[in-house]
């Protein structure tokens, strides 16, 4: 089950919004050694804001075992900002209908099995967060590698953006679009083998 967060309903769900940027300092930080902002062990940025969704799954226990973080692309958004040459295919999304994923990882201190699933189950909340909210494709940044293992291996295909190559100083990386719609939703499900909808949302009325 991939538990869907915002800042208005982050207080339905324990300690699941610390949790996630704990797992996000140590996926990104203590074991990445990425250059990133970090306070009392978690790892945070200014996409982390009102306008940022959460999708994560946690527990028994409530601890955030794996992550993403979703953000429209009319707000300020990471490869608008950070890496806007990443994109040379496409004009660079500027709408309510495209968001930006980001921040994607999976505890490395479980089981792999347990990390398939998680993935699975996230890449399902994805396309079922996307479609419920009229969504129309999700952008990001990412190695190639992690595209095919994640997304193509699970029956999402990708349109990349631009060339794979290192951006500000780091290991190669390449923009890619995904495109929702109810098909791919079903070619993912049949994928996975993941029949059932795996996201929980709190609707808007039930916020407090």
């Amino acid at each position: 089950m991939i538990n869907c967060i915002t800042c208005k309903t982050s207080h339905f769900f324990g300690q699941a919004l610390s949790s996630q940027y704990e797992l996000r300092y140590k996926s990104f930080i203590k074991r990445q050694a990425w250059g990133l902002s970090e306070w009392e062990g978690m790892e945070y940025d200014i996409y982390d804001n009102p306008a940022t969704t959460y999708l994560v799954w946690q527990d028994k226990n409530g601890t955030v075992r794996g992550t993403s973080r979703l953000i429209p692309t009319n707000r300020p958004y990471m490869i608008k900002d950070l890496w806007p040459e990443s994109v040379d295919k496409i004009k660079l999304p500027n709408s309510s209908k495209i968001w930006e994923g980001s921040r994607f990882c999976v505890d490395s201190q479980i089981c792999n099995s347990l990390r398939e699933l998680i993935i699975k189950e996230i890449v399902c909340a994805y396309l079922e967060y996307a479609i419920s909210h009229e969504i129309k494709a999700i952008i990001g940044m990412m190695p190639i590698g992690i595209w095919r293992s994640v997304f193509i291996k699970n029956g999402w295909s990708i349109d990349f953006l631009g060339k794979n190559k290192p951006y500000g100083g780091g290991r190669k990386n390449i923009a890619g679009m995904l495109h929702i719609s109810k098909k791919t939703l079903q070619n993912v499900r049949n994928k996975t083998n993941i029949k059932y909808p795996v996201l929980q949302e709190i609707p808007y009325n039930k916020h407090y």
